[in-house]
């Protein structure tokens, strides 16, 4: 019954994770066909992007914790590159330059949707056969 709790405690912070790439990818999407301008389109995914930060590293922390070593390894590339961003401070979409880094801001957000989504497969075939 426990590892019931522990499955689907991660399956909620990984579709929590996924709502929150899902929200930035939308709010670029809209400054590329300028629904919204560069201000409210940074300030809106910069405020999302520490709590997606935090829920990610809770997430491996959480399985690293529970004895879910495998899916805490598979969480760990993920975790480390969010870290590096955040200790060069890379974390933040600047205003000024976010019509030069929508392609790369784009890609990059795309990349952490699909790692996410590979994570929550792994999870529930996890769940499924535990």
């Amino acid at each position: 019954m426990g590892d019931l709790f522990i499955w689907l405690i991660s399956f909620f912070i990984l579709i929590a994770l996924l709502v929150l790439l899902v929200y930035q990818l939308m709010c670029l999407a809209d400054l590329e066909f300028d629904y919204i301008n560069p201000y409210d389109s940074s300030s809106r995914i910069n405020k999302v992007v520490l709590p997606e930060y935090v829920l990610q590293g809770f997430l491996c922390l959480f399985y690293l914790l529970t004895g879910h070593w495998a899916m805490s390894l598979l969480c760990a590339p993920y975790l480390y590159y969010n870290v590096r961003l955040y200790t060069r401070k890379e974390h933040l979409v600047d205003v000024t330059e976010i019509f030069n880094l929508l392609h790369w801001e784009k890609k990059q957000r795309l990349f952490k949707l699909a790692y996410l989504v590979v994570l929550l497969f792994f999870a529930i075939f996890c769940f499924s056969n535990c």
